[in-house]
């Protein structure tokens, strides 16, 4: 595929073209590997959640009293001598449990975030289904804000806690859910509309949605010529789908270069087309991937014609 004379030029080159039907769709196995990581973020989740709840239900209820033993004592205003009163008082052991359960928490919590993010690479939301997109990416901050809210709440309004105690176990829980929720929100997330954009871009580009790709690196490329894929790794050769499946999540953006290095045809509106896909990887909605207009037709791709107006 680096060359352009190593295509088949004795078949049909509308032949090559691969029809990319209703949008950029996972492999079976990326769809299976996303399913197994929103499980297991479930399950992670569910502990931290579980988590909070002992924190609640038990443990912010241990109380211990002391002076309950009718010890005499004397008030140094009146002098006069009294019984010493029981007072509670919220216990050293349960303290320290506490501060434990809020770093375990804060642990789950990431750990499900991560795993959710992974998924959602490999298998994402549509951004044109505005709710299920947002919930979908930024759940990992939802079930942070879920996890420690509640107990960060009830740590300041226990009356057994002394000062000291709710300082400190206040100022950890909040320091560690604001590091929970930041890293279980998505600043970037993938939508089917990115990845639909780049294999669309691929197949106007190189007459068929394939593309080449190395272990290490976020992105795939046009050819196996280029120099950022002369590493040394092995080259890996697929479609988009196939490159998201190995952790590659967008096409490079240096792929005029990429054409020219592997003595392919270069568009003229490269520039455009490279825009447009900035655009779109980072986000816009409304951005029209331009359709490559070539110098010469005997060297280019077949040009997909333009849906009939309706």
């Amino acid at each position: 595929m680096a060359e352009q004379s190593k295509r088949d030029e004795s078949s049909d080159p509308t032949d090559q073209v691969r029809d990319p039907s209703a949008g950029w769709v996972p492999t079976a196995a990326a769809r299976s590997t996303a399913t197994t990581y929103r499980w297991i973020a479930v399950a992670v989740w569910v502990l931290a959640i579980a988590a909070e709840a002992v924190a609640i239900f038990w443990l912010l209820r241990q109380r211990e009293f002391v002076g309950a033993d009718g010890t005499l004592v004397r008030d140094p205003d009146t002098g006069l001598l009294e019984a010493q009163g029981a007072t509670a008082q919220f216990p050293q052991w349960a303290f320290i449990a506490l501060l434990v359960l809020l770093v375990v928490i804060a642990a789950l919590a990431i750990t499900g975030s991560i795993l959710w993010k992974k998924a959602n690479r490999l298998d994402p939301a549509r951004r044109a289904e505005t709710l299920r997109f947002f919930v979908q990416n930024q759940l990992g901050a939802i079930i942070a804000i879920i996890a420690f809210l509640p107990l960060i709440i009830l740590i300041f309004l226990n009356k057994d806690m002394d000062k000291g105690q709710k300082a400190t176990a206040g100022i950890v829980g909040i320091v560690l859910a604001v590091i929970a929720a930041v890293i279980g929100v998505d600043f970037s997330p993938p939508s089917v509309e990115k990845y639909t954009a780049d294999q669309s871009a691929v197949i106007q580009l190189l007459g068929e949605d394939e593309v080449v790709w190395v272990d290490g690196g976020s992105v795939y490329h046009v050819c196996d010529s280029v120099s950022d894929i002369q590493t040394g790794s092995e080259k890996r050769t697929g479609t988009t789908a196939q490159a998201v499946e190995a952790g590659k999540i967008r096409l490079t953006l240096k792929f005029a270069s990429e054409l020219k290095a592997c003595g392919l045809a270069v568009p003229q509106n490269a520039d455009e087309i490279e825009d447009a896909l900035r655009e779109i990887q980072g986000g816009a909605v409304d951005t029209v991937l331009p359709a490559p207009v070539w110098t010469n037709g005997e060297d280019a791709p077949p040009v997909i014609d333009d849906a009939p107006a309706e």
